[in-house]
């Protein structure tokens, strides 16, 4: 299941301006939460994640490194990586193209990558079998809204077998709808760390 039937450029243009304006919203709600709330939420966030995400030795877990206020899992992403399952971080390596995903470990060289967030400088490729993507917004049906880069959208139309995938923000993000467009891919998973993870139906 993906987005709605095909948008006149109208219908196109006048969402994406709705888009814009709900995630300068939503960021500078999410940039306003105080650090210790923020660090509470993601501990919460975590414990989720460890009631979803599989812990089999052959799991690639794929994370992010946090971004404008997105909740801070760098600490889980260690208890993963220490649990025995592989890490990874996405990499934009074009633009217009699929992200790719490097195996990150503790004390793992890192460089700018796009927006200069932090990325593996090395590590080998991999295709996760788990990828958790922070969310700006989301809705019912387990839509998530980005930040309108299409990089995520265009990586799980491409990866082959697909991944779980869990979007991870914060109760407050929740909106009516994202209305869906044909290249959006709901998540499996919606996690904010309110104890009742969302799963698509």
């Amino acid at each position: 299941m993906t987005g709605e039937s095909a948008p006149d450029p109208q219908q196109a243009t006048e969402v994406a301006r709705w888009r814009k304006a709900e995630r300068t919203r939503l960021i500078a709600e999410r940039i306003a939460v105080d650090a210790d709330t923020r660090s509470a939420l993601a501990a919460k966030i975590a414990r989720d994640l460890d009631g979803i995400v599989d812990r089999g030795p052959g799991t690639v877990v794929s994370l992010y490194w946090p971004f404008r206020g997105e909740p801070d899992l760098r600490g889980w992403m260690r208890s993963v990586h220490d649990s025995g399952r592989r890490v990874a971080l996405p990499v934009v390596t074009e633009k217009g193209r699929p992200l790719t995903f490097r195996l990150w470990e503790p004390g793992a060289p890192m460089e700018r990558g796009i927006w200069n967030i932090p990325v593996p400088a090395k590590g080998g490729k991999v295709i996760p079998t788990v990828t958790i993507a922070p969310l700006v917004g989301f809705d019912a049906a387990c839509f998530r809204l980005g930040y309108g880069g299409g990089y995520f959208d265009r990586t799980l139309a491409s990866l082959e077998p697909r991944p779980t995938v869990i979007g991870v923000g914060y109760a407050f993000a929740e909106i009516a709808t994202i209305r869906p467009q044909p290249h959006d891919i709901p998540m499996d998973w919606i996690v904010t760390g309110d104890g009742s993870p969302r799963k698509r139906a």
